[in-house]
């Protein structure tokens, strides 16, 4: 296939491109090339001569702080970009994955999230990324919108980094133990994509992440431990826990539980989601 990653230097963005590369044409666009707050550059990477087979938009504002004291441009990036996006491929007859967030759901329940579940966000994150969501529906029907969670890889530091950098140089870690969702390894992703794209004519909204759940606490006790057995030198490999109320840095609200039913996806591609466990396993081993 011949694909267009927007976002081509994020976390997920950047592992798709290495995943995909030999197999595919791939070409990565990443800012200035396309800047989702200038639409000129999109027009001119999307809407020219070439034509993408498939086009996936990793590209967002997700730093669910900044979205909530920047509203207008979160708005711009994760909600009128998408749909210039939508609109190209339409016309030009691409697929698209626009890539979302378990953060469109209040984290109410305690039970995990279906693709049918309403969406009700807490904050301007939240709330633009289900506003991009219904926009590249509306826009390009056959486009597929991804809910992803916790995402994780090689390319760009995430928590589980930040927890192993921490217990190699201090006995004393801790994470937040009242938060759950699960981690997803965007290993994982780049191929439940491409599976998604070959065997999935229709669009509409897939739950992609491992399985099972955990809090941010477990996450990184299990990560501190898979890192020792793997010959790490840690100071510590428990993680002491926080309240997500004693964050006082954090402006935003998050929700509390956002665990996402995968059910739908392995329904259609015939993929079972490994556990969590697995998947941060296998990262720590390939990177330590």
């Amino acid at each position: 296939m011949r694909i267009a990653v927007i976002g081509s230097r994020g976390r997920l963005g950047a592992a798709l491109v290495r995943k995909w590369n030999g197999a595919h044409e791939v070409t990565g666009f990443s800012r200035p090339e396309i800047d989702l707050l200038d639409p000129k550059t999109i027009r001119s990477c999307l809407g020219g001569t070439k034509k993408f087979d498939l086009v996936v938009n990793c590209a967002a504002v997700t730093n669910v702080d900044a979205c909530e004291s920047n509203p207008q441009e979160a708005e711009r990036v994760n909600v009128e970009a998408p749909s210039r996006i939508a609109a190209i491929c339409k016309k030009k007859g691409s697929r698209l994955i626009h890539v979302s967030t378990d953060y469109v759901f209040d984290g109410r329940r305690r039970e995990p999230y279906s693709e049918d579940a309403a969406t009700s966000p807490l904050g301007a994150y939240g709330k633009t990324k289900a506003g991009g969501e219904r926009t590249v529906l509306q826009t390009c029907p056959d486009a597929w919108v991804t809910r992803v969670s916790w995402v994780f890889g090689p390319e760009k530091p995430s928590f589980v980094d930040m927890i192993l950098a921490r217990a190699r140089g201090d006995q004393h870690v801790s994470a937040i133990d009242d938060k759950w969702s699960t981690p997803t390894y965007t290993d994982d992703l780049a191929d439940w994509f491409e599976a998604l794209a070959r065997v999935e004519p229709d669009g509409g909204i897939f739950h992609l992440a491992s399985s099972g759940q955990c809090t941010w606490r477990e996450y990184g006790e299990h990560a501190l431990r898979c890192a020792q057995a793997a010959g790490a030198t840690l100071q510590t490999t428990s993680v002491g826990a926080l309240l997500l109320e004693d964050m006082e840095a954090f402006s935003a609200e998050r929700p509390i539980y956002t665990v996402l039913d995968t059910a739908k996806f392995t329904r259609t591609t015939g993929i079972t989601p490994p556990p969590w466990q697995d998947a941060v396993e296998r990262y720590i081993r390939a990177t330590i």
